[in-house]
This record gives C-alpha cells, sequence and structure tokens, in this order.
C-alpha cells in the first residue's frame, strides 16, 4: 500500500497539477499546459514536463520539502516512459519541435480569430504561450531562441490585456464588455483617468526597466502603484472596489435622469465628497482624539476631484496589503498619516 501520497494509478490517469507540493506551485502552469496540448502535441507536452521537472530541481534540489521527494520520482517515471511513446511530429529535434509548434500555436489562437474569442479563453491561450515560450528557452541554446525573444516580448505585453478580473474587465482587449457600457461605471472609469498635472512616477531603482518595459500608468491608482510600490493584484482589486464605489453612490443620486442626459453622464462632485467622508470619517476622529493635524491637504482652488481621489485611492491601497491590520482602524490611521 502507498503511504507517500500517491495512489497505484498509472501516470496517464493522473493530473500532475493536483498533486504538486506548495513549496513547487510556480510549476503548476507548466503541468496545466502540458495537460492541455498532450493530444495537440504529446512531444511537446513531455517538453513541458521535462522543463517542470528541472524547474522542481532547481527549486528543492535536495527534496527536502513535503512530498517533494514523491513527486519528483513519479514525474521522473512519467519522463522516462514519454520519453520512448512520444515522437516529434514537426521537426527532427526537439529544439526545431518546440520551435515550430510554438510559432503554429500563437499563429493559431493569438492572432487568428481574435475578435471572436472570450477574454477568459484569450487568457488561457495567451498563458500557454507565455509557458511554452519557458520551454523553448529551456530546451534550445540561447543563440537560437533569440530570433523568438522580441516576439515572446510582445505576447508577455498583451497577455497583460486578457488578465483575470472580478467584476470589470478594465483592461481587457476586444469587444467591449455590456457592465462598461453603464453610464455610471464609464464616468468613473474617465474620472479616474485624469492624470492632469500628475508628475511621471519614478521607477523602482533596484528593478528599473528598459524604457519599453514600464509599465503603462492608465489612471491614478496606477500611479499610485508605480509611485509607492503596492502589489498590481491589489491594484487591481482597489481600482475596481474604487470605480463601483463611485458609479453606486452616483446611481442612486443620478436615477431619475432622463436617458439622454446620462449618455454623457459625468461623476457629480458631490458624489466623491461623500465616498471621501465617509471613508476618512474615523481618521479625522484619530486626529482629533490625538491633538494631531490631518495629512489631507485639499487645495482650495483645485480643479478637480483629484486630490481627493489620490487620498481614497491610496487608503484603499494600504487597506487592500494590511493584512491583520486592517481589523485594527488605529494603525491604519497611523500608517496612513505617515504615508
Amino acid at each position: 500500500m502507498r503511504t507517500d501520497g500517491f495512489s497505484g494509478e498509472e501516470p496517464g490517469d493522473i493530473i500532475e497539477s493536483e498533486l504538486v507540493p506548495s513549496s513547487l506551485a510556480p510549476i503548476v502552469p507548466i503541468l496545466r499546459a502540458a495537460n492541455e496540448i498532450e493530444e495537440e502535441n504529446p512531444r511537446v507536452a513531455y517538453l513541458c514536463r521535462f522543463t517542470a521537472f528541472e524547474k522542481a530541481h532547481t527549486m528543492d534540489p535536495n527534496s527536502s520539502g513535503r512530498g517533494v521527494r514523491q513527486f519528483k520520482t513519479y514525474l521522473l517515471h512519467r519522463l522516462e516512459k514519454d520519453e520512448q511513446e512520444t515522437k516529434r511530429r514537426l521537426a527532427s529535434t526537439d529544439a526545431k519541435e518546440i520551435q515550430r509548434f510554438y510559432e503554429q500555436y500563437c499563429r493559431k489562437n493569438l492572432e487568428e480569430g481574435l475578435n471572436m474569442r472570450k477574454p477568459d479563453e484569450m487568457a488561457r491561450y495567451y498563458q500557454i504561450a507565455s509557458v511554452l515560450y519557458d520551454v523553448l528557452k529551456t530546451v534550445t541554446p540561447e543563440k537560437s531562441h533569440s530570433e523568438f525573444d522580441q516576439y515572446a516580448k510582445g505576447v508577455e505585453k498583451e497577455k497583460a490585456s486578457f488578465s483575470h478580473y472580478n467584476i470589470l474587465p478594465l483592461n481587457i482587449s476586444g469587444p467591449t464588455q455590456p457592465v462598461m457600457e453603464i453610464p455610471e461605471i464609464k464616468a468613473a472609469v474617465d474620472l479616474l483617468r485624469g492624470m492632469e498635472s500628475l508628475p511621471t512616477p519614478r521607477p523602482d531603482m533596484n528593478t528599473v526597466p528598459e524604457e519599453t518595459d514600464r509599465p503603462i500608468v492608465r489612471d491614478l491608482l496606477d500611479w499610485l502603484w508605480q509611485t509607492f510600490g503596492f502589489q498590481k493584484g491589489n491594484v487591481e482589486n482597489q481600482k475596481e472596489h474604487l470605480i463601483l464605489l463611485l458609479a453606486n453612490i452616483d446611481m442612486r443620486e443620478s436615477g431619475s435622469v432622463d436617458q439622454g442626459r446620462r449618455q454623457n453622464h459625468v461623476i457629480h462632485s458631490n458624489t466623491v465628497k461623500h465616498l471621501m467622508n465617509k471613508v476618512f470619517q474615523n481618521y479625522i476622529s484619530w486626529c482629533r482624539y490625538l491633538h494631531l493635524e490631518s495629512n489631507i491637504k485639499i487645495p482650495t482652488d483645485a480643479s478637480t476631484q483629484q486630490p481627493e481621489l489620490l487620498y481614497i485611492g491610496l487608503y484603499f491601497l494600504i487597506w487592500g496589503e494590511a493584512s491583520n491590520v486592517r481589523f485594527m482602524p488605529e494603525c491604519l490611521c497611523y500608517i496612513f498619516h505617515h504615508v
């Protein structure tokens, strides 16, 4: 009887990504890609699993993590079996096989019929294409895969446009989703994209990217992300959170407005003031209790509500990464006050 967490099924009966120990989580996308393309090209699926094994061995060469030795043993047996049974279909070497398959896959799934596919489907194709490029780099000598580098950079940039989202597809390419046609949603998005008079955010000096690789700053929360270094996932979540709050508050105020006027709808100034007062009510009370002057400074001659939105966005981003500290309001006020 097996006691190592693995049953006695044949390798083909097991989905490897479900067996990966938590310490080897980064190889899960590679194994999922292998399963996706298994029928289309078994040899490239084998190369994907080979790359996953190489990465797993690099991450834990001594197999000291829980379940790592058993998993690597299982994957090695699968590789030995597949190496004998899989045949190349496109070329005479593995390097040429993965190169040609990568070209075919990108042309078929990322270029043809782009506007006919759903965003979640395109996100999956881009994820697999990204994995295939990593496999290509592992299998192919550097001088031979350099011709694919520039193309792969373009794929990575487009991949960001099909990232997963919760409710609002803010950065999704392709046809506009119906939710983005709601007047209040459109108005809130436009409001956050008012970037006038803001200085260019300074890049992280520890990882200064090339000019062409710098992230696109689309709105105020992207600007806060680049300025303070918040996590990208947190920025996307809080951006959606803020847009929905603005739209919901404004919708309650403009519900009786006729449809013609709503087509060119803009967020009312009272909407932002209402949200500002609600978000910072506790912070203002905290400042009064400690006899501190509030660090929220709104110019009296401000022509837009950009300062208010920056303060609200900053508070939400701090809250989003505060972990258990978010249940201690005084600590959040302290952090916000000094940021």
